[in-house]
This record gives C-alpha cells, structure tokens and sequence, in this order.
C-alpha cells in the first residue's frame, strides 16, 4: 500500500518555477523550453501572476498556422526596395520576422492552488481536471511553485 508523505500543496510543490513573461516572442520562449529541457511553462504578467501557460503544442501549432499563412520567400525584385530605395538584386531572399507574442498564443487558463491546500485536495485537482501540472499561488496571486505528476509520485512511500 502506497501513503502519501504530504500534508499540504506547499510540501508537494517545487519553488521558484521557472516561467515566461506574457510579452516575451514565441521565439524566445520557444528556444528557452528547449534550452531548460522543458515541456511547458507558466506565463506570468509584469506583477508576477500567473495568466497563463506556455507549452511545445502551443508553439507547434503557431508554427503550423503561420506555415500555412506563409510569406513567400522569393519576391520579384520589383516588388522590393532597399532601406535607402534603392532596387534590391535579383532573388533576393526575405525573412519573415515572427513578431508573434507569448500571450498571442498561449492557453489563457491557469489552475492553481494555495500553498496550505490539503495533499489529498491537490490531487483530486489534478485527476478531476485532467491536468499534468498545477501552480501554486500566494495569497497576492504571485506565482510561488508548480506541483507535477512527478512531484506527487516523489512523495508516494510504501
């Protein structure tokens, strides 16, 4: 029989989650998930709370409209000017620049939790709403832990 060795959502959590600023570009946000080796990540705004989270689905699907929406990458050299307007070569290659934001893409929901919620209730959260993954919020609403699957199997003993 396995017990849980946790009484609050404060001793399941991990502190100090690592997150993305709503106003970052989903290039940014999409090399940090990678360099952090991370599937997701909360979205916090300017005052630190949570509005949202960040995952590699979310980018792999903003990436696939934008394919499908795609700038041509070969302009007739008549259709272009230099900055100083002077014509540019032929074939002249154009990047199009993904000015896209974290909060244009993002999922705008956040499930949370206080750092005195019971184990158990933490739990049931996570089973009732079928998520990997909840955030633990101070009474101010800032961002404080994250608790994962993984988190709440590392407190199960026999």
């Amino acid at each position: 029989r396995l017990v849980l060795r946790a009484d609050t959502a404060a001793d399941l959590m991990t502190l100090n989650p690592l997150s993305v600023r709503q106003n970052a570009s989903v290039r940014e946000a999409g090399a940090f998930l990678i360099d952090k080796g991370i599937s997701a990540a909360p979205v916090i705004n300017e005052a630190g709370h949570p509005v949202g989270v960040l995952s590699r689905a979310d980018l792999l699907i903003h990436d696939r409209e934008r394919t499908e929406h795609a700038v041509p990458e070969f302009y007739h050299r008549s259709e272009l000017l230099a900055p100083e307007g002077e014509p540019l070569p032929r074939g002249f290659q154009v990047e199009a620049v993904d000015r896209t934001m974290v909060k244009d893409v993002m999922t705008p929901v956040v499930f949370a939790v206080a750092p005195e919620t019971p184990a158990a209730k933490v739990i049931e959260d996570m089973v009732g709403l079928r998520v990997h993954r909840l955030f633990v919020i101070d009474s101010n609403g800032v961002l404080v832990g994250v608790i994962s699957v993984l988190d709440v199997l590392r407190h199960l003993r026999a």
